[in-house]
Parts: C-alpha cells; structure tokens; sequence
C-alpha cells in the first residue's frame, strides 16, 4: 500500500536534558498529529530496566502506541548502526498511515544515527569485547583510557569519557582492524526520504536541578533500590553502566553508603544532563523552546 499523503512525510524529534520533560511533549504532540512516537533513549530498550530509566508509565503507554521502548534483555548488544537500520525500516512503514511521526529521546549519538546516518564500523568481535570487558571489571576505565589514547589519540580527545560502553566498543574496532575508530569516522551524511524537524527543550538550570532531585527520590520511593539488587548479577553488562545502577552496585560492594550512592545518583544524573546539552547544542539544526511554554504544539 503506498502512501496517499500528498506532502513529503516529517520526522519531529523533541531532544533536551533528562527530566525536562520530553515524555509528555511527545505525548502531547503525538495527540496532536494524531500518530506515533519511536523512543530513542538507549536505556529504556531494556526490558529489566524500569524504574531507573524513567520509562513512559502504562497510562502513558496505553494513550500513544510507543516504539523501541521494552524491545531487548539486558544480554543484548544493540548498537546505533541497529538503531539506524531498524528505525528507519520502521519509519517507512508507519509513513504509510501517518505523514508524520515523533521521536523523543535523550542517546544524542542514537539520534545522530537515525537523522544523519552513521558510518560503516567492522564487524563486531565478541572475543575481544569480552576481554576488554573483564579488563574494565578488574581494573576500571583508567587502562581502557590509555589504551584509547595510544591507538587512537584523535578519538580520545572526543569521547565521552565516563561511557565505558563506547570506551569499550572504540577499543573492539581498534583492535580487531588495526586501524583509529576515528578512521571510520566519515561525516557524510545519509540521504533521508522524509522531512526532519528538530525541537529542543530547555529549562532554567536550577529548576532542572531541582526536577532531577525530585526524580531519584521518587525513583526510589518506587523501589530503585529492590530494581538495582535485583540487577547486581549483571552488574558488568553493557545495559547496566549507567547512572542509577552503577551508584547502587557500589553501595552492594560496600564500597560507598547507601545515602552516598544515593548522593551520587542525584549529582551523576546533574552531570549526565549537562552532557546531554553540551551534546545537543552542537546541534544547529534544533530549535529551543522553554519546556513549559508549549511551543512544541506550534511545529
């Protein structure tokens, strides 16, 4: 069945810092296209992770049909290439019943993948994976830094140096081509058959701050602490090295108190949303509206 819209199909991605409120922006803008939104916050493809990620609630759910959202266990590896791949086989389906679509999420590099495109990378190598895996267990992210820094000096001046999961896969390619990652790295962009638009919500720091306190602390009167101890066997998998869980499994090692890791849950998520907009205001191409102001409902 081809498509009976007469305009080209748009893509909106709402974009901005966790807890500004994107959820309820893509709902309501989702209302109001009266269409669909696909997810792109990495941590919420995972079944086992709920509460610490903030999933759309049930009702929330239940009023617009979300995509990529509950999708992968917590043993699967899913890359931006997957992402890509998958979220635009996905779009062009759905633009047969809908001229447009929303997505909403924070993985700024997941939806770099889907808007731009993302470049050819080999073949993964679980061997090496494992390896640099166990090396990360016993001796933490400093070796795994080094070793960035001496194959690939260019890549290490850029990457987010607290995400051991893209340390990590960095290192796979090195190793396993010989070659920098940074070499792969074309910056070409894809070639889209659908109209991108992209809106970014902002806030006054301060009160964004505030949003995140509040946040962790109904998180954890919602029982993130039961969801993290369940977890802690896996405590070393891809999915699991990410604010909320990494502060609880310290506090299950003994290594902090468990109000220190709830201290450092709060501060690690401050610290993930200024990262998250250090990201996002690269960007040129997004639009920033103040989160309360209902501008979203304009575009």
């Amino acid at each position: 069945m081809k498509s009976t819209f007469a305009t080209k199909p748009k893509l909106i991605v709402i974009v901005g810092p966790t807890a500004v409120g994107k959820t309820k922006a893509a709902i309501e803008l989702a209302q109001k296209y009266e269409t669909e939104i696909i997810s792109a916050d990495s941590r919420q493809f995972y079944i086992q992770m709920n509460i610490g990620t903030a999933k759309p609630t049930p009702s929330q759910l239940a009023t617009i049909p979300h995509h990529f959202v509950d999708f992968l266990d917590i043993d699967t590896y899913y890359s931006c290439g997957d992402f890509e791949r998958d979220v635009i086989a996905k779009l062009q389906f759905m633009f047969k019943n809908h001229n447009t679509i929303v997505m909403v999420g924070g993985s700024g590099l997941f939806i770099k993948a889907v808007c731009e495109g993302i470049d050819y990378m080999p073949a993964e190598n679980l061997e090496v994976r494992n390896q640099l895996n166990n090396e990360f267990k016993t001796n933490g992210l400093t070796s795994l830094l080094d070793q960035l820094q001496r194959l690939d000096p260019d890549y290490f001046l850029q990457i987010d140096q607290h995400n051991s999961q893209r340390i990590v896969r960095a290192l796979e390619v090195c190793i396993t081509s010989g070659k920098p990652y940074s070499s792969f790295r074309t910056g070409q962009l894809a070639t889209r058959n659908f109209e991108i638009i992209k809106i970014g919500l902002t806030q006054d720091r301060q009160l964004l701050y505030n949003k995140i306190n509040q946040r962790v602390d109904t998180m954890l009167a919602d029982g993130l602490e039961a969801e993290a101890l369940a977890l802690y066997p896996h405590k070393h998998k891809y999915a699991l090295q990410t604010v909320g869980y990494q502060e609880f499994f310290d506090y299950f090692d003994g290594l902090i108190t468990k109000q220190e890791a709830i201290n450092a849950i709060k501060q690690n998520t401050r610290r993930f949303a200024k990262r998250q907009m250090t990201w996002f205001q690269k960007d040129k191409n997004i639009t920033w509206i103040e989160a309360e102001s209902k501008d979203f409902l304009k575009f």
